[in-house]
């Protein structure tokens, strides 16, 4: 199950800055549960029993004697283009023997979540911590154990083994957000590794827009049985539950979850797939457009199929013979008197506008050139279609 075989530089990261937020949970005086988060100073260390914190002056968890590597997850980037918070997780008094734990030892359990800072990647880690005493019932959360500004977690127990692990289940997404146009298919990445084999484990998939939430697959490895559709099931035995989406429509839009549960754990990775379909950009008028002098003529640029909603369209001037200059050429002028029509709600939920002006001929105006310019967040550059308006004198008998 490593998600990203072959990559070795990735091991040289022995440490990484992170934020702990820890969770201070009390009641209110109407009884109500109240959780106040503390950001504090922590560090993500790779190492053995025993070594040296490197900032002793943060919380250090220290990672020893794991099977599953974070680092092998990560796609050979740097420590600083990674963002690190570790958090404490509830099993709400649930206890679960863990494969390979020594048989009188309980667990705390906490999270590790490594965000590239460009959005590449997702990875959620599950850290296990031995501890002597039990889960304090359903309600872990209100009376967790204190964690001091200084102290050393380390989660390869007091007698460490070949078997043990600290690092117990690893989910990783490669697109947190993806933006998709209409009719086309999608893969949406999602991965998973257990230290261990022979697990129980449950993968569904969700998909929530507007406050709805509708379940697509699921599929549970103790039992083989399956509902739903676009995850390969040969591939999940290999931890990817990657799910695919055929054709986009519009009503694809929405937050994906890919959930991965082996009792008492439940890792998830949110998916936010967008649709952007770009404008078809067209004019009225052909490249050339001849008019007679003191005449004027209707001219219109339309935008037609584009979602979201949000466009901007702009007419230029210019005189053509400059407009290839790279030094020194005037900036193309922009026209005011430009008119919207109202947007036009297609069928298929796409939109349409269009920007016109009324020109008038003139022989100062003749061998200039008209641009529409129009931007949408679809596009990495403005679509733009021009003509040159060819001015003529009035034909003599």
């Amino acid at each position: 199950m490593d998600l990203s075989p072959g990559v070795h530089c990735v091991h040289q990261i022995q440490w990484l800055p992170c934020q702990f937020t820890d969770e201070h949970v009390s009641l209110n005086n109407e009884g109500h549960v109240d959780t106040q988060l503390i950001h504090r100073e922590a560090m993500l260390q790779f190492g053995q029993k025993g070594d040296a914190p490197v900032n002793p002056h943060a919380i250090t968890f220290l990672i020893t004697g794991s099977k599953l590597d974070l680092r092998r997850y990560l796609d050979g980037v740097e420590a600083d283009q990674l963002e690190c918070e570790l958090r404490r997780y509830s099993t709400e008094g649930i206890h679960v023997h863990w494969p390979s734990q020594e048989a009188k030892e309980y667990n705390r359990w906490f999270t590790c979540t490594l965000k590239q800072n460009k959005g590449l990647f997702i990875v959620i880690g599950f850290l296990r911590h031995p501890s002597d005493h039990p889960p304090p019932g359903q309600q872990d959360y209100r009376s967790w154990p204190t964690i001091a500004d200084t102290e050393i977690l380390t989660t390869s127990g007091k007698h460490q083994q070949m078997s043990e692990s600290c690092i117990a289940m690893v989910t990783k997404t490669q697109t947190p957000s993806v933006k998709a146009t209409l009719s086309s298919q999608q893969r949406l990445h999602c991965q998973f590794a257990i230290d261990h084999r022979g697990a129980n484990v449950s993968v569904e998939w969700h998909r929530q827009h507007r406050g709805e939430r509708t379940k697509l697959f699921s599929h549970n490895s103790r039992t083989r049985q399956s509902q739903g559709s676009g995850v390969g099931v040969k591939a999940l035995a290999g931890g990817d539950a990657s799910y695919t989406l055929p054709f986009t429509k519009m009503n694809s839009e929405g937050t994906y979850i890919c959930s991965v549960s082996v009792n008492p754990l439940l890792g998830s990775q949110d998916i936010i797939l967008q649709i952007e379909e770009p404008p078809r950009v067209s004019l009225n008028v052909g490249p050339v457009l001849s008019l007679l002098d003191g005449t004027d003529h209707k001219v219109v640029c339309e935008a037609e199929n584009y979602y979201p909603l949000d466009v901007e369209i702009n007419w230029y001037e210019q005189d053509p013979a400059v407009s290839g200059q790279r030094v020194g050429a005037p900036l193309p002028k922009m026209l005011q008197n430009i008119l919207l029509s109202s947007h036009k709600h297609n069928q298929d939920m796409t939109y349409s506008v269009s920007a016109f002006f009324y020109l008038q001929a003139s022989f100062r105006a003749s061998g200039k050139q008209f641009t529409c310019s129009v931007s949408h967040k679809s596009l990495r550059v403005p679509i733009k279609k021009s003509f040159i308006l060819n001015v003529e004198g009035e034909s003599r008998s």
